[in-house]
Order: C-alpha cells, then sequence, then structure tokens
C-alpha cells in the first residue's frame, strides 16, 4: 500500500511545482500588504484545495467545458500578474482585503494550490497510489505552514535590501514560469 519511493517521488514533485521557496517574497510582500499571513489559515485551504481537486479534478474541469490547456493559461495569467507586481513595484491585487482573505487569495490559491500543482495532482493521480499522493500533500502541506510561519522571521533576516532584490529576482522568474506555461499550453 505505502511506497516510500512513490511517496519521495509525489512529494518532490510537489515540491517542485508548489514552489514556496520562491514565493517567499511573495509570502512577505502580501503579509506587509494585510500585516499577517494566517499560516493555518492558508495552509488549511490548500490542502483542502489540492485533495478536493485529486479526488473530483477531472471531473470538474469536464462539467465545466474546461480543458487542461486552458486551465493553465489562465493560471499562467494570474502569475504573470503576480510576477509583474513584483517586478514593478506596482498593485494589482487590491489591498482592501481583509488578512484571512490575503491568506486564501492570491496565497492559498493560486501561489500554492495553482494551475500547475492541480494539473500535477490529476497526472499523479494516473501514474500513483492514492494513499501514496495523500501522504506527499501532507508532507509539502507541513513545510509550506513552516515557510508561512517564519515569513516575519525570514524578513527580518534578509532586511529591506535582500527582500528588495528577491522580490525582482523572483519576480522575473514567475514571469519566466508564466511565459512557460503560455508556450507550452498554447
Amino acid at each position: 500500500m505505502f511506497s516510500f519511493k512513490q511517496i519521495l517521488s509525489v512529494t518532490l514533485t510537489l515540491f517542485a511545482v508548489i514552489d514556496i521557496i520562491g514565493s517567499i517574497p511573495i509570502i512577505i510582500q502580501i503579509r506587509q500588504r494585510e500585516g499577517q499571513v494566517k499560516a493555518g489559515l492558508a495552509t488549511v485551504v490548500a490542502g483542502g484545495l489540492m485533495v478536493g481537486f485529486l479526488f473530483v479534478g477531472q471531473s470538474l474541469l469536464g462539467l465545466l467545458g474546461v480543458d487542461n490547456q486552458s486551465f493553465a493559461l489562465a493560471g499562467a495569467i494570474v502569475i504573470f500578474l503576480i510576477g509583474l507586481e513584483m517586478i514593478l513595484g506596482i498593485e494589482l491585487f487590491k489591498s482592501d482585503l481583509s488578512a484571512s482573505t490575503g491568506s486564501i487569495v492570491p496565497l492559498a490559491f493560486p501561489l500554492i494550490v495553482g494551475a500547475g500543482t492541480m494539473t500535477t495532482l490529476l497526472s499523479l493521480r494516473a501514474a500513483y497510489s492514492l494513499p501514496n499522493i495523500l501522504v506527499g500533500i501532507s508532507l509539502n502541506l507541513l513545510f509550506v505552514y513552516v515557510v508561512l510561519k517564519t515569513s516575519y522571521w525570514i524578513e527580518r533576516q534578509l532586511g529591506k535590501a535582500g527582500e528588495d532584490v528577491l522580490r525582482r529576482v523572483f519576480g522575473v522568474i514567475l514571469l519566466a514560469i508564466a511565459i512557460k506555461l503560455f508556450k507550452s499550453n498554447f
């Protein structure tokens, strides 16, 4: 039933797709704008979205008449806008949201659980057993929680200059990821 090799493969695949380390500048930006990031809420919502999509994702997309390619392109647009926000220092996602809402949108969705994560879950479901996928999701959520919980400490370690550089570098990386998604799905 449980396979260490499958759990490791699922965990590493999701870790690469979720890229919570690469999202640190965005997490810091959201925390600064909203006042706080509710790590527990964001983690639970992200976990619920992942598990829910694992079970009903393909059926839901089919019911709505949305193919995986269109779903990935929509995610690419959101990632592109977040990258622009980071590079240009502009605000596209309005800050009139409450901290709990900011912890859900854009943090839990689409940053942690975006189109890439969701389509990856559909692929993993076809290749690995369900219990191993669920363990892989859980391990990733634990790591996500730790990063979210320590975002204030991470920000202090970086300092203002380090944060600005990191935000712009990862903004360019997000733009590149968005363009890659466009190219591979267009």
